[in-house]
């Protein structure tokens, strides 16, 4: 892997045109509804099959000054009124417009794409962040697509038991990604409240309580759904729900891809060998890449959860797809060819 010695932080500004795109959903009908799915399902992975995948880290000396940089911080942050504001514009113009048609569902689909990559992604990333104010930005994102349990069972468990079968975001070899979103999300919910509870009991056994998360994130989760309910009508009620869905799904499609068929040794006592850096698949496509802010730079990520977007490395001979994330996410959508394909790779790659 390459260290560079200049950092090119404007190339992240690249995300704004997924919301940029959306806007244009919104406010045209017809083909332009579904611009945003045309272009992050379409033209982002044929642009990643023809363009070189880029392998170069941030050197030593430049780390701790881009890790500092606020820009990377701002770039963060400023997704929650964006998220918020082309939500809050997607469901006017479904309250104005009550009607299930061609448009209503591009639009929708391109809400559920703020939800699954701005919303979800990013909570992702500030739920790590040692910053309180940081976090609770991440969990307001995660509440807009209803997905704020993802926090506790990411945190706590995902990261303790990645690669066992323990981990219900761990997909299984030969296991069918239509399954898995039903396994991985509902596993993780329940298992979220067991954490919760755990953290929260108190001295007389009390879990349910406001020092439990999940009690509270499940107040949020009402207002949000009553306000919208209240103020917008059945028809963005209806129209949030299934968007917030399209992001979830979204989400347990890239958990999909992102541990797929890799396993930790396991001892003659139980215990599983740490995680280590060929328990990921990782991509240096650099569109989808910087969309995601290096999230398929999954390894280091999970080497050090707290490190910055930023600065995460790609790690040599790491487990490679063959293709970024929006493209090996359609491949997912069809098991057979994904099994053909990943399996074989694997079977390359196998320090179990």
């Amino acid at each position: 892997m390459n260290s560079v010695s200049k950092t090119y932080k404007w190339e992240y500004l690249l995300i704004l045109s997924l919301p940029i795109s959306v806007v244009v959903n919104l406010l045209y009908d017809g083909w332009f509804s579904f611009l945003s799915l045309a272009i992050f399902f379409v033209l982002v992975p044929l642009l990643e099959l023809i363009l070189p995948s880029n392998h170069d880290n941030v050197s030593k000396d430049l780390e701790e000054k881009v890790a500092n940089d606020k820009f990377y911080d701002v770039m963060l942050l400023i997704s929650l009124p964006i998220q918020y504001g082309v939500l809050v514009f997607y469901l006017f113009q479904c309250s104005k417009n009550p009607t299930f048609n061609a448009d209503w569902a591009g639009n929708t689909v391109a809400a559920g794409l703020m939800c699954g990559v701005v919303g979800i992604n990013i909570g992702h990333e500030l739920g790590h962040r040692e910053n309180k104010w940081q976090r609770l930005v991440g969990e307001l994102l995660l509440l807009s697509s209803l997905n704020t349990h993802f926090l506790p069972y990411h945190n706590y468990v995902h990261h303790k038991e990645v690669a066992t079968p323990k981990d219900a975001a761990t997909a299984r070899l030969n296991e069918p990604l239509y399954i898995f979103w039903i396994r991985s999300h509902f596993s993780g919910y329940f298992y979220a409240w067991q954490v919760e509870n755990r953290l929260s009991a108190d001295a007389r056994g009390t879990k349910y309580s406001l020092k439990n998360r999940m009690v509270v994130y499940t107040i949020w989760n009402v207002m949000l759904l009553v306000g919208i309910y209240l103020s917008l009508g059945w028809f963005a009620f209806v129209s949030f729900l299934i968007a917030a869905v399209i992001g979830i799904l979204l989400l347990q499609t890239v958990n999909y891809i992102e541990h797929y068929g890799l396993l930790r040794k396991q001892n003659d006592q139980g215990r599983y060998e740490r995680v280590r850096y060929w328990h990921s698949w990782n991509s240096d496509h650099i569109i989808g890449r910087l969309l995601l802010f290096n999230l398929s730079r999954h390894s280091d990520h999970h080497y050090k959860a707290s490190k910055p977007y930023q600065i995460l490395d790609s790690i040599e001979n790491a487990p490679q797809m063959p293709t970024g994330y929006p493209g090996m996410m359609l491949l997912s959508f069809l098991p057979p060819i994904f099994f053909a394909i990943v399996n074989k790779k694997i079977k390359q790659f196998d320090y179990r």
